[in-house]
């Protein structure tokens, strides 16, 4: 029988993996780890623990989320700010539209959110008035 890991060290080790470029090997004995100790349930969890792992290695992974698509040069400026802003030496945003943002953007960043919609902002507005 297989001894139980933590799921902090089952992310340092699929963490490790992927840097070195082993991302094949490393997810297929992950879920067959998680398929033999009935564990899959964690696998969100998990999923967030490597991104947090990766993101202390210096590779941070997101998302971008717009109501619109972004031009080539405004994707890069958002990765150049992320970059710059983290200290990280490797950055993979993915980009997601949602029209119900209005405008504006929102990036999720292990850890870290920044929300910079028309609907944050209208929200805010919202919720400053029913107090006043």
């Amino acid at each position: 029988m297989a001894r139980r890991l933590s799921r902090r060290q089952l992310a340092g080790y699929v963490a490790t993996q992927i840097v070195a470029d082993n991302k094949k090997e490393a997810i297929m004995q992950l879920a067959a780890y998680l398929v033999e100790q009935r564990r899959t349930k964690e696998l969100a969890l998990l999923l967030r623990d490597v991104a947090s792992q990766l993101a202390e290695q210096g590779q941070i992974t997101g998302t971008i989320t717009t109501a619109h698509d972004l031009t080539t040069e405004a994707k890069a400026a958002i990765d150049q700010f992320v970059k710059d802003s983290t200290g990280a030496s490797s950055v993979v945003l993915e980009l997601k539209q949602n029209p119900a943002v209005l405008g504006g953007v929102k990036i999720a960043l292990p850890g870290k959110e920044i929300d910079r919609t028309v609907a944050r902002q209208l929200t805010i507005l919202t919720t400053r008035f029913k107090k006043a």
